[in-house]
Protein backbone atom coordinates (compact mmCIF):
# COMPACT_ATOMS: atom_id res chain seq x y z
CA UNK A 1 0.00 0.00 0.00
CA UNK A 2 1.35 3.69 -0.74
CA UNK A 3 1.90 5.29 2.28
CA UNK A 4 1.02 9.11 0.44
CA UNK A 5 -2.73 7.22 -0.20
CA UNK A 6 -3.79 5.68 3.30
CA UNK A 7 -5.29 7.16 6.22
CA UNK A 8 -4.82 6.47 9.71
CA UNK A 9 -7.65 7.05 12.22
CA UNK A 10 -6.53 7.02 15.83
CA UNK A 11 -9.25 6.08 18.25
CA UNK A 12 -8.00 7.43 21.55
CA UNK A 13 -5.75 11.10 21.07
CA UNK A 14 -3.93 10.92 24.49
CA UNK A 15 -0.02 10.42 24.66
CA UNK A 16 1.23 7.42 22.73
CA UNK A 17 -1.50 8.45 20.21
CA UNK A 18 0.34 11.77 19.80
CA UNK A 19 3.74 10.63 20.20
CA UNK A 20 3.47 8.11 17.32
CA UNK A 21 1.39 10.60 14.63
CA UNK A 22 3.72 12.95 15.86
CA UNK A 23 7.01 10.96 14.74
CA UNK A 24 5.10 9.93 12.03
CA UNK A 25 4.66 13.38 10.69
CA UNK A 26 8.03 14.59 11.45
CA UNK A 27 9.60 11.68 9.62
CA UNK A 28 7.62 12.93 6.58
CA UNK A 29 5.96 9.49 6.00
CA UNK A 30 2.45 10.80 6.63
CA UNK A 31 0.80 14.18 6.33
CA UNK A 32 -1.62 15.96 8.89
CA UNK A 33 -4.40 15.42 6.12
CA UNK A 34 -3.81 11.65 6.58
CA UNK A 35 -4.57 11.33 9.77
CA UNK A 36 -7.88 11.89 12.00
CA UNK A 37 -8.79 10.84 15.47
CA UNK A 38 -11.10 10.66 17.81
CA UNK A 39 -11.43 10.75 21.67
CA UNK A 40 -14.61 12.02 24.45
CA UNK A 41 -12.34 14.02 26.04
CA UNK A 42 -11.79 17.60 24.61
CA UNK A 43 -8.43 18.41 26.19
CA UNK A 44 -6.79 15.73 24.41
CA UNK A 45 -8.76 16.80 21.22
CA UNK A 46 -7.73 19.98 21.03
CA UNK A 47 -4.02 18.58 22.34
CA UNK A 48 -3.54 16.15 19.59
CA UNK A 49 -5.15 18.78 16.68
CA UNK A 50 -3.06 21.65 17.70
CA UNK A 51 0.34 19.04 17.98
CA UNK A 52 -0.87 17.60 14.02
CA UNK A 53 -2.90 19.58 12.79
CA UNK A 54 -5.10 16.89 12.21
CA UNK A 55 -8.80 15.78 12.05
CA UNK A 56 -10.09 15.59 15.41
CA UNK A 57 -13.64 14.22 16.61
CA UNK A 58 -15.30 13.39 19.49
CA UNK A 59 -17.42 10.08 18.34
CA UNK A 60 -15.40 6.99 17.10
CA UNK A 61 -17.84 7.32 14.20
CA UNK A 62 -15.74 9.82 12.28
CA UNK A 63 -12.85 7.99 12.36
CA UNK A 64 -13.88 4.66 11.24
CA UNK A 65 -15.71 6.30 8.56
CA UNK A 66 -12.35 7.75 6.92
CA UNK A 67 -9.87 6.13 8.08
CA UNK A 68 -8.17 2.40 6.00
CA UNK A 69 -6.11 2.02 9.13
CA UNK A 70 -7.59 1.88 12.70
CA UNK A 71 -4.99 2.26 15.30
CA UNK A 72 -6.72 1.41 18.58
CA UNK A 73 -4.78 4.15 21.62
CA UNK A 74 -7.19 3.56 24.24
CA UNK A 75 -6.23 2.72 27.99
CA UNK A 76 -7.00 -1.18 28.69
CA UNK A 77 -10.09 -0.76 30.56
CA UNK A 78 -11.65 0.83 27.70
CA UNK A 79 -10.60 -1.73 24.45
CA UNK A 80 -13.76 -3.64 25.14
CA UNK A 81 -16.96 -1.32 24.88
CA UNK A 82 -14.75 0.82 22.20
CA UNK A 83 -14.73 -2.73 20.26
CA UNK A 84 -18.01 -3.58 21.19
CA UNK A 85 -18.95 -0.30 20.02
CA UNK A 86 -17.23 -0.53 16.70
CA UNK A 87 -18.16 -3.98 15.86
CA UNK A 88 -18.59 -5.05 11.99
CA UNK A 89 -17.90 -1.48 10.99
CA UNK A 90 -14.09 -2.54 11.22
CA UNK A 91 -14.48 -5.40 9.01
CA UNK A 92 -12.65 -4.29 5.67
CA UNK A 93 -10.18 -2.20 8.50
CA UNK A 94 -6.71 -3.29 9.55
CA UNK A 95 -6.68 -2.58 13.34
CA UNK A 96 -3.63 -1.61 14.66
CA UNK A 97 -3.55 -2.23 18.61
CA UNK A 98 -1.60 -0.07 21.29
CA UNK A 99 -3.15 -1.51 24.22
CA UNK A 100 -1.15 -3.05 26.76
CA UNK A 101 -1.75 -6.21 28.06
CA UNK A 102 -5.04 -6.34 25.42
CA UNK A 103 -4.64 -10.32 23.91
CA UNK A 104 -5.49 -10.43 20.22
CA UNK A 105 -8.17 -13.08 21.09
CA UNK A 106 -9.84 -10.43 23.09
CA UNK A 107 -9.66 -8.18 19.87
CA UNK A 108 -11.16 -11.20 17.58
CA UNK A 109 -13.48 -12.07 20.05
CA UNK A 110 -14.90 -8.72 19.91
CA UNK A 111 -14.95 -7.99 16.32
CA UNK A 112 -14.76 -11.33 14.73
CA UNK A 113 -11.80 -13.96 14.05
CA UNK A 114 -11.58 -12.66 10.27
CA UNK A 115 -10.79 -9.25 11.76
CA UNK A 116 -7.24 -7.94 10.44
CA UNK A 117 -5.49 -7.41 13.66
CA UNK A 118 -2.27 -6.59 14.52
CA UNK A 119 -0.73 -5.85 18.12
CA UNK A 120 1.66 -3.45 18.69
CA UNK A 121 3.55 -2.54 21.88
CA UNK A 122 5.48 0.90 21.22
CA UNK A 123 6.96 3.25 23.35
CA UNK A 124 7.07 7.26 23.60
CA UNK A 125 10.14 7.80 21.71
CA UNK A 126 8.38 6.96 18.42
CA UNK A 127 7.86 11.12 18.79
CA UNK A 128 11.93 11.75 18.20
CA UNK A 129 12.25 8.79 15.79
CA UNK A 130 13.99 6.56 18.61
CA UNK A 131 10.83 4.14 19.38
CA UNK A 132 11.07 0.60 20.31
CA UNK A 133 8.38 -1.19 19.01
CA UNK A 134 7.39 -4.87 18.29
CA UNK A 135 3.96 -6.42 17.08
CA UNK A 136 2.74 -9.47 15.81
CA UNK A 137 0.00 -10.46 13.09
CA UNK A 138 -3.30 -11.99 14.28
CA UNK A 139 -6.61 -13.12 12.63
CA UNK A 140 -6.74 -12.41 9.03
CA UNK A 141 -3.81 -10.09 9.13
CA UNK A 142 -2.00 -10.33 6.00
CA UNK A 143 2.16 -9.93 5.17
CA UNK A 144 0.78 -7.31 3.11
CA UNK A 145 -0.68 -5.40 6.00
CA UNK A 146 2.82 -6.53 8.00
CA UNK A 147 4.96 -4.93 5.53
CA UNK A 148 3.08 -1.63 6.35
CA UNK A 149 3.09 -1.49 9.91
CA UNK A 150 6.92 -2.15 9.60
CA UNK A 151 6.74 0.96 7.24
CA UNK A 152 5.18 3.18 9.51
CA UNK A 153 7.01 2.03 12.82
CA UNK A 154 10.71 1.94 11.21
CA UNK A 155 10.11 5.36 10.17
CA UNK A 156 9.75 6.71 13.95
CA UNK A 157 12.42 3.99 15.08
CA UNK A 158 13.22 0.56 15.43
CA UNK A 159 10.68 -2.75 14.64
CA UNK A 160 10.49 -6.51 15.29
CA UNK A 161 8.29 -8.62 14.82
CA UNK A 162 7.52 -11.11 17.49
CA UNK A 163 5.38 -14.35 18.76
CA UNK A 164 2.66 -12.72 20.64
CA UNK A 165 3.65 -14.98 23.45
CA UNK A 166 6.75 -12.32 24.11
CA UNK A 167 4.56 -9.46 24.18
CA UNK A 168 4.44 -9.24 28.05
CA UNK A 169 7.89 -9.25 28.26
CA UNK A 170 8.12 -6.27 25.44
CA UNK A 171 5.82 -4.73 27.47
CA UNK A 172 7.91 -4.64 30.71
CA UNK A 173 11.25 -4.06 28.90
CA UNK A 174 10.69 -1.38 25.90
CA UNK A 175 7.31 -0.32 26.74
CA UNK A 176 7.76 0.85 30.57
CA UNK A 177 11.42 0.96 29.85
CA UNK A 178 11.62 4.30 29.21
CA UNK A 179 10.32 5.55 32.44
CA UNK A 180 12.78 3.52 34.22
CA UNK A 181 15.46 5.20 32.37
CA UNK A 182 13.70 8.84 33.37
CA UNK A 183 14.09 7.82 36.86
CA UNK A 184 17.90 6.89 36.44
CA UNK A 185 18.28 10.15 34.52
CA UNK A 186 16.45 11.52 37.58
CA UNK A 187 18.65 10.24 39.73
CA UNK A 188 21.77 10.98 37.87
CA UNK A 189 21.24 14.64 37.66
CA UNK A 190 20.60 15.04 41.15
CA UNK A 191 23.55 12.92 42.15
CA UNK A 192 25.26 16.02 40.12
CA UNK A 193 23.85 18.62 42.25
CA UNK A 194 24.77 16.71 45.16
CA UNK A 195 28.38 16.77 44.76
CA UNK A 196 28.51 20.69 43.25
CA UNK A 197 27.30 20.68 39.52
CA UNK A 198 25.16 23.59 38.94
CA UNK A 199 21.59 21.61 37.50
CA UNK A 200 21.78 22.63 33.91
CA UNK A 201 25.40 21.30 34.13
CA UNK A 202 24.80 17.54 35.74
CA UNK A 203 21.79 17.88 33.51
CA UNK A 204 23.86 18.83 29.99
CA UNK A 205 26.56 15.88 31.43
CA UNK A 206 23.67 13.67 32.31
CA UNK A 207 22.23 13.34 29.35
CA UNK A 208 25.08 13.40 26.87
CA UNK A 209 26.84 10.17 29.21
CA UNK A 210 23.01 8.53 28.92
CA UNK A 211 23.88 8.89 25.38
CA UNK A 212 27.16 8.17 24.90
CA UNK A 213 26.77 5.02 27.07
CA UNK A 214 24.28 3.58 24.37
CA UNK A 215 25.72 4.84 21.49
CA UNK A 216 29.06 3.07 22.22
CA UNK A 217 27.16 0.02 23.27
CA UNK A 218 25.33 -0.07 20.04
CA UNK A 219 28.52 0.72 18.01
CA UNK A 220 30.71 -1.76 19.79
CA UNK A 221 28.24 -4.43 20.02
CA UNK A 222 30.56 -5.10 23.63
CA UNK A 223 28.96 -6.57 26.40
CA UNK A 224 28.02 -3.79 28.50
CA UNK A 225 29.79 -5.69 31.15
CA UNK A 226 32.75 -5.47 28.99
CA UNK A 227 32.53 -1.77 28.34
CA UNK A 228 32.76 -0.74 31.98
CA UNK A 229 35.50 -2.58 32.53
CA UNK A 230 37.29 -0.35 30.21
CA UNK A 231 36.36 2.21 32.63
CA UNK A 232 36.94 0.71 35.93
CA UNK A 233 40.77 1.50 37.11
CA UNK A 234 41.98 -0.74 40.45
CA UNK A 235 41.12 1.11 43.19
CA UNK A 236 39.72 3.97 41.27
CA UNK A 237 36.49 6.42 41.70
CA UNK A 238 34.05 3.87 38.93
CA UNK A 239 34.84 1.06 40.72
CA UNK A 240 34.09 2.34 44.11
CA UNK A 241 30.85 3.94 42.74
CA UNK A 242 29.86 0.63 41.01
CA UNK A 243 30.67 -1.31 44.82
CA UNK A 244 27.44 0.84 46.37
CA UNK A 245 25.15 0.10 43.77
CA UNK A 246 25.84 -3.54 43.82
CA UNK A 247 25.89 -3.50 47.90
CA UNK A 248 22.16 -1.33 47.32
CA UNK A 249 21.05 -3.75 45.00
CA UNK A 250 20.29 -1.51 42.20
CA UNK A 251 21.14 -4.64 39.54
CA UNK A 252 18.39 -7.02 41.21
CA UNK A 253 15.70 -3.80 41.14
CA UNK A 254 15.50 -3.05 37.96
CA UNK A 255 15.15 -6.62 37.05
CA UNK A 256 12.59 -7.40 39.12
CA UNK A 257 10.92 -4.12 38.17
CA UNK A 258 10.91 -5.47 34.49
CA UNK A 259 9.54 -8.45 35.75
CA UNK A 260 6.83 -7.03 37.49
CA UNK A 261 5.69 -5.26 34.67
CA UNK A 262 6.01 -8.53 32.57
CA UNK A 263 3.26 -10.02 35.51
CA UNK A 264 1.28 -6.88 35.48
CA UNK A 265 1.02 -7.38 31.75
CA UNK A 266 0.31 -10.70 32.12
CA UNK A 267 -2.58 -9.84 34.63
CA UNK A 268 -4.42 -7.54 32.23
CA UNK A 269 -4.61 -9.74 29.77
CA UNK A 270 -5.44 -12.37 31.83
CA UNK A 271 -8.49 -9.78 32.44
CA UNK A 272 -9.07 -9.03 29.14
Amino acid sequence: MDLSQIRLGFIGAGQMASALAEGLLRAGVIAPSQIVASDPDEAARQRFARLTKAEVYPANAGVVEKADVIILAVKPRLVQPVLEELGPRTSDRLIVSLAAGIATRAILSAIGQQARVIRVMPNTAVRVLQGACAYCLAGKASEEDARLVERLLGAVGLCLRVDESLMDAVTALSGSGPAIVYLLLEAMIDAGVLVGLPRPVARTLALQTFRGAVEMTADTNLHPAELAGQVTSPGGTTIAALKILEERGVRGALMAAVERGAQRAAELRAGS
